[in-house]
């Protein structure tokens, strides 16, 4: 595996926890949506990550191996995508406010099922990820140029 991959790799992950971000952020900012109906009720969505194998990133060597993947056992692993957005299956709330112009028959609002202690937690952990595959990338950075001055010796 080259260093020019670990760029490859990481920039999938970057891609990946900047769309988990803005999930949250649509999240949290939905957060006290109200609605007339159970099935109208903002729902909180959740990223379904999962790893790119064999994709088209590099070609095969003389040697027949990805050029461009780190392996683990017989997988090639290229990077990491979000494969889906899942609605979160937490209930809906409802409350009971028969003057409210939302209400349906009964009095009832329905109010979206996001939680924004658990959305805070998230962010937390999606933004320390982000952070993390910066510094992998700062730091191949780092390796590349050193190799590089290694030569002008």
């Amino acid at each position: 595996m080259g260093l020019t991959n670990i760029f490859k790799i990481t920039g999938t992950a970057l891609n990946a926890h900047s769309l988990h971000i803005d999930l949250i952020a649509k999240n949290m900012a939905n957060s006290q949506v109200v609605s007339g109906s159970e099935a109208g009720a903002y729902r909180a969505n959740r990223p379904v990550f999962a790893s790119l194998l064999n994709s088209g990133f590099g070609r095969s060597d003389a040697r027949g191996s990805a050029a461009t993947s780190l392996s683990f056992g017989r997988s090639e692993v290229s990077g990491v995508q979000v494969s889906e957005i899942a609605r979160s299956d937490t209930p809906i709330e409802k409350q009971r406010m028969p003057g409210s112009p939302l209400a349906d028959a009964d009095g009832y609002v329905y109010l979206s099922n996001v939680n924004l202690v658990e959305e805070m937690a998230y962010m937390m952990q999606a933004s320390r990820s982000y952070q993390s595959n910066v510094e992998v990338m700062n730091t191949s950075k780092q390796l590349m140029l050193r190799t590089l001055s290694m030569g002008s010796r």
